[in-house]
């Protein structure tokens, strides 16, 4: 059965999810009618030990596509079509232990040089499936005001007890990818 999660709702995987171990992160968004220009939304993943980003090989994103069972599935470059624009595959057990928190994002390539941000972007989601069976476990439809962001923080996965579960972030930043990840340091 698949969670729609509200704004920094959390959910324990071992309970909605017993059996998890591999995890495909999957991100989608459109772009409203009228925009004109391309739009290259990039999603990425940060590693967090202590809280913290400790190392640049802990961004995973179309440039650095693998580290410590975060894998970046492909870049696409236009967003077009339905269902999922990219995706994260997690495999859970292959997560360094030292990792507590496992930060999902989407920001804007070039989003300042090109003039765009989030206020032209709609249906922008997070979905969390199981790789082996299949199933959609939650989703977290971005719905906040989002006009001067150019990245967004749309969850995470943590260990609590030693399990990891997930929460709905919806976090709004602005920057590269670079500039984000500074945020974490």
């Amino acid at each position: 059965m698949e969670l729609n999660l509200e704004k920094g709702q959390r959910v324990d995987l071992k309970k909605e999810a017993p059996g998890l171990t591999v995890a495909i992160i999957g991100l989608g968004w459109d772009v409203n009618a009228g925009n004109s220009g391309s739009f290259d939304l990039d999603a990425f993943a940060f590693l967090l030990k202590g809280g913290k980003l400790t190392s640049t090989a802990d961004v995973i994103f179309f440039g650095n596509k693998t580290a410590q069972g975060v894998t970046h599935m492909g870049d696409n470059l236009t967003g077009a079509g339905d269902g999922d624009d990219e995706q994260i595959k997690i495999d859970l057990a292959a997560v360094d232990a030292a990792v507590d928190e496992i930060l999902i994002g989407v920001n804007i390539y070039q989003a300042v040089t090109k003039r765009q941000n989030f206020g032209m972007v709609n249906n922008s989601f997070i979905r969390l499936v199981d790789s082996v069976t299949g199933a959609e476990i939650l989703k977290y439809d971005l719905t906040e005001e989002s006009s001067i962001n150019t990245g967004f923080i749309l969850g995470k996965l943590y260990r609590k007890d030693g399990e990891f579960r997930f929460q709905a972030v919806g976090e709004g930043l602005n920057g590269d990818i670079n500039q984000i990840a500074d945020k974490y340091k």
